[in-house]
């Protein structure tokens, strides 16, 4: 993993062309100045490479658009009606003294509203506001907010860290001053918890750095000193996730969430080795659980020692969490690879946690599945239960938590920078509204199918002239990236993982075409048997196996303490288990060329479907006798290097990850 701790701008090559175009190809944005027209870090804080817009500033298109859609018609849309956790009556967040939602309110509200901002949903927004409100007026005289969820005689602030995210959130969205205050109020409070009282369970203690994120976005409004301590109180408080070869928990989730907490507090006392602790963490659990595809790691709720083959897997949670981790290390460092493990993340695992439809999820998605039943798979998972279905009523942390994922996504993938310009970093068809330059607000309209191609368009709409940089990244996979200024080839020595800074007055109907070529690399897991898997730019690729759905009762399939209300129609929210329907213990030849055959681009609009997706790749395999579903009903282990292989070499078909609900992604070989 690349680590570079670099805040300065670094001008690796630069050129004019005939319109007095200039272009730079840097490895970070210089922060000597600070945007006029986006709250970004005040002193003295360090400076920010990225900041984000406003919610509701970028419009999604294309195949996000359609996940987004999906996401409103599923299950992140209708929870309300159907989870009793977010029942109204006797509901904690609208009742003092209520029993229903402690954690599954906010995890829930967090994806709800900010779906509800980027769609314009006029039900949506209202459901939205309901929820605020009653938020709002849960705050007490002492600052305190929320339900009084206890452990040990001491209040359990977890559940809050969530709801100020939510608010922030609105808050950009309405402008509603109450939004400042009762955040402000909150804070003060929490400086008068004695220390020893403070975050002192395991949740809380673990994620305290959700907590110091929202004190930077608060002081960057307020600018009040106070806020300078809060942030010293809760690092102080926190779990240490600085020490370089041991982590204070080995939980996927807090992994994924809470590696940046030493990262964030680096913009409060500047001291590198904050940084450099938070990418610590993001390799160490990668050297020991992450030798495998999809940007995650094996931790099927706890990293556990000798459980490291890429049949472990994630929660949804973890996904979605490690999404955000990345965003907001990209926020803060404008590290390139950040932008890269969350595509590869979204691209690769994300997708396959859900049904097509998004009405249920499972709880636990691996890079090599071969069976998503209902059926307890401990100690092979390390949690008991039927955690592989896609259970809508299951596995409540995920049922709810699950929703923020692509919002959060959506709202990253135009940023605003330091010297009034752009930076496009996260591709994929949008409109963006943005104020640049001398405060001209433009819109950037994105047109691609990335990653399913290969090229990204942007076109400028502003009302007048207006001089301004414009950021791509180069990602680190494509060797021959070029990008056209109006039609005219841009000459600079682009390299990959990179900026390129391209700054000129623009004009309406200006246009930059990004090209990124992509080819197929493979990565060796030598860890895990020396194991391979195939990449095609940034998408991963797995073993196309025929996916039989078997429709089942939800009540009668999921967990223990899975609770919906009276009157939801279980008929509407099925269970579907998946079982493999053709051979899926292959071992890959490595010599024989893979091809791609490109397919139409579906009519529906969601390429992440095993019968739609746009892109298959046609490979030659042997099928592994041994390699079969062990005594825990998992994929069994990847079978050593020597394991007997068929003599017949079959055609094998592959299939971006993200596509794949049962797949094969990290694959024995055989030379021929």
């Amino acid at each position: 993993m690349k680590k570079t701790l670099v805040f300065m701008s670094v001008a690796l090559s630069a050129c004019s062309i005939p319109d007095s175009t200039t272009v730079e190809v840097m490895d970070r944005l210089a922060t000597t100045t600070q945007n006029e027209f986006y709250v970004s870090n005040k002193a003295p804080l360090q400076p920010q490479q990225f900041i984000k817009l406003p919610v509701g500033s970028i419009e999604p298109e294309g195949w996000l658009l359609k996940q987004l859609e999906l996401q409103k018609d599923g299950l992140n849309g209708h929870l309300g009606e159907i989870s009793a956790w977010l029942q109204k009556g006797d509901n904690a967040w609208l009742t003092n003294g209520g029993q229903w939602g402690w954690e599954e309110v906010p995890y829930w509200l967090r994806g709800y509203s900010n779906l509800s901002y980027i769609m314009k949903d006029e039900a949506m927004l209202k459901e939205t506001k309901f929820w605020i409100e009653g938020i709002l007026k849960s705050q007490r005289a002492d600052g305190n907010f929320g339900p009084v969820h206890q452990n040990d005689g001491k209040q359990d602030f977890w559940p809050n860290m969530i709801v100020l995210w939510i608010v922030q959130s609105y808050y950009e969205y309405s402008g509603d001053q109450r939004i400042i205050d009762f955040m402000s109020n909150y804070c003060n409070y929490l400086l008068t918890v004695p220390d020893e009282d403070f975050l002192y369970s395991y949740w809380e203690n673990s994620r305290g750095g959700d907590n110091l994120w929202s004190v930077v976005w608060l002081y960057n409004r307020t600018g009040d000193k106070k806020l300078l301590a809060l942030a010293e109180k809760l690092h102080k408080n926190t779990a240490d996730w600085t020490k370089s070869t041991e982590l204070p928990n080995w939980h996927n989730v807090n992994i994924a969430q809470c590696f940046r907490e030493p990262a964030t507090y680096f913009l409060f006392n500047k001291d590198s080795a904050m940084l450099e602790a938070s990418y610590n963490v993001q390799s160490l659990i990668r050297r020991a659980f992450g030798q495998v595809p999809g940007g995650m790691f094996g931790a099927d709720e706890n990293a556990r020692t000798g459980f490291f083959d890429p049949r472990q897997g994630t929660e949804t949670c973890g996904f979605v969490e490690q999404m955000a981790s990345d965003e907001i290390m990209l926020l803060i460092t404008g590290d390139p690879y950040w932008a890269e493990n969350c595509e590869d993340v979204a691209f690769n695992s994300y997708p396959a946690s859900m049904m097509p439809d998004y009405k249920s999820l499972r709880y636990i998605t691996c890079p090599n599945h071969v069976i998503s039943d209902s059926k307890n798979h401990h100690p092979g998972i390390d949690n008991r239960g039927p955690f592989l279905a896609m259970n809508p009523f299951s596995s409540r942390c995920c049922q709810h938590n699950h929703g923020f994922g692509w919002p959060y996504y959506t709202e990253h993938l135009v940023l605003a920078t330091p010297d009034n310009g752009i930076a496009a970093v996260l591709y994929n068809a949008c409109h963006a509204k943005i104020k640049v330059g001398d405060g001209t607000e433009i819109t950037l309209h994105e047109q691609t199918n990335y990653p399913f191609e290969e090229t990204v368009r942007f076109s400028i709409e502003t009302p007048e002239a207006v001089t301004f940089p414009l950021y791509l990244r180069i990602p680190s996979w494509c060797k021959n990236a070029s990008v056209l200024v109006n039609g005219k080839p841009v000459n600079a020595g682009l390299s990959a993982g990179k900026y390129i800074r391209i700054n000129r007055e623009w004009n309406a109907n200006d246009e930059v075409i990004l090209n990124i070529p992509m080819d197929y690399s493979v990565r060796n897991w030598q860890v895990n048997k020396n194991s391979v898997s195939v990449n095609y730019g940034p998408l991963t690729l797995s073993l196309k196996i025929d996916e039989d759905y078997k429709k089942l009762d939800s009540r009668a399939t999921a967990i223990g303490d899975s609770r919906w209300q009276e009157g939801a129609d279980a008929e509407a929210w099925p269970t579907y288990e998946i079982y493999p329907g053709s051979n899926w213990n292959y071992a890959l030849l490595t010599n024989s060329p893979i091809t791609l055959l490109r397919k139409d681009w579906p009519e529906d609009g969601n390429p992440f479907t095993f019968d739609k997706v746009p892109m298959e790749f046609k490979a030659k395999g042997r099928l592994v006798p041994g390699w079969k579903v062990d005594e825990y009903g998992l994929c069994g282990v990847l079978p050593y290097e020597n394991a007997k292989k068929s003599d017949t070499v079959d055609d094998i078909t592959l299939i971006p990850m993200g596509a794949a609900r049962l797949r094969i992604t990290s694959f024995p070989t055989s030379e021929k």
